[in-house]
């Protein structure tokens, strides 16, 4: 089952989920005909290390990382910052308890885990995005829920596939418990 993780390594977690969040949102984003929104890779990231190292670290490497990326380039945008702390906290909490760490990653975890990706994106990008965008800067309702219905479907799709990939690879490289026998 889910390890539990020291706070020491919880706070590096978080700067190095930040900091990998930020480098793929920065320079490795996809551009779209819709403006301010993006085909972004580091959803699948931030998505496996709130299944690595649980909500908290999945929304404060999301909240950061979203900050750095707004901070250098179009400038703080609250509601859309938010939105990736509220992804990285929801699939978190929806894979609370899995046994990746002891080298299960079977057909079950993987449609829990794109289940908790499209769920998360979907409260993310379509609710608290377009709502804060709304409620916070007074933005168009149509344009903004456009810019979210592209960021949740970009985000799903990209979540789940890469980060099945990676859940994956990482699941081969962890010891399945039990699976080591006595020499005699």
């Amino acid at each position: 089952m889910t390890v539990s993780r020291s706070p020491v390594t919880q706070v590096v977690a978080i700067g190095i989920g930040a900091a990998l969040f930020f480098v793929l949102g920065r320079f490795v984003a996809i551009p779209t005909p819709i403006p301010n929104t993006t085909i972004s890779i580091q959803y699948a990231v931030l998505a496996v290390f709130a299944v690595l190292y649980g909500p908290l670290v999945g929304a404060l490497a999301g909240l950061i990382g979203h900050i750095l990326i707004d901070a250098t380039g179009f400038g703080i945008w609250l509601s859309w910052e938010i939105s990736s702390g509220v992804f990285g906290l929801v699939v978190g909490l929806l894979l609370l308890r899995t046994a990746i760490e002891d080298g299960v990653f079977d057909r079950a975890l993987a449609l829990r885990f794109t289940a908790a990706v499209v769920i998360a994106n979907a409260l993310a990008w379509l609710v608290v995005a377009p709502l804060g965008d709304v409620l916070i800067y007074s933005e168009p309702a149509n344009k903004v829920w456009t810019q979210g219905a592209l960021a949740f479907a970009a985000n799903s799709v990209t979540a789940a596939v890469l980060g099945l990939i990676i859940l994956s690879l990482y699941a081969r490289t962890r010891t399945r418990t039990g699976s080591l026998s006595r020499e005699r």
